[in-house]
């Protein structure tokens, strides 16, 4: 399979399979509980050799799968493990509530949001 890139999915729908619902535990830090539902998109391949990761913004319970618009990527700078950002279709986030939305994770690696610059158009 293609090593997929955040690239191919801004500013498409993209369907998520959620393995870490809103307030759950972090797998290997019990003590980090999940503010909003992450997962990942099926049957592709990310940097890292799993699944392209996604964050959830914008839906306010848990839930097992999504469709939405990935609307932002996290690029990573010194790791191979981007982030889709996909919400609801039609909603829009700025950078800086995005930012927000992930840094209970996002905090602890040097990265970039990279917006859908076609929503602005």
């Amino acid at each position: 399979m293609e090593k997929a890139s955040f690239k191919d999915y801004l500013g498409k729908k993209v369907h998520v399979i959620v393995d870490r619902p809103m307030g759950t535990e972090h797998p290997q830090f019990p003590e980090s509980i999940y503010p909003i539902n992450y997962g990942y998109v099926p049957n592709t391949v990310s940097g890292d050799g799993k699944e392209l990761d996604v964050y959830i913004i914008g839906v306010f319970e848990a839930v097992k799968e999504f469709d939405g618009e990935c609307i932002a990527a996290i690029h990573r700078m010194k790791d191979d493990d981007d982030k889709l950002v996909v919400a609801p279709i039609g909603k829009t986030y700025m950078k800086e509530q995005i930012e927000a939305l992930v840094e209970f994770q996002e905090r602890f690696f040097e990265h970039e949001i990279i917006e859908n610059k076609l929503k602005f158009i």
